[in-house]
């Protein structure tokens, strides 16, 4: 049976932690960084975990 290949632009953005989520970064973070508060730019450098009806896409995607 043949492999999948792994995605390689997804596996540049998720990783998945010990606990099996998937972790990614906020996007909106690289320009008009003028016009958002700094409560949202504060937040926006923070890495959150993908919600679980798409994280099984990305597990896929990158094979982790």
């Amino acid at each position: 049976m043949g492999k999948i290949k792994t995605h390689k632009a997804s596996a540049k953005r998720f990783s998945v932690t010990a606990g099996g989520k998937v972790k990614m970064n906020h996007s909106q973070h690289r320009h008009n960084l003028g016009l958002k508060t700094a409560k949202r730019k504060r937040n926006l450098r923070k890495s959150a975990i993908l919600s679980p009806s798409m994280s099984a896409t990305v597990r896929t995607m990158i094979q982790k």
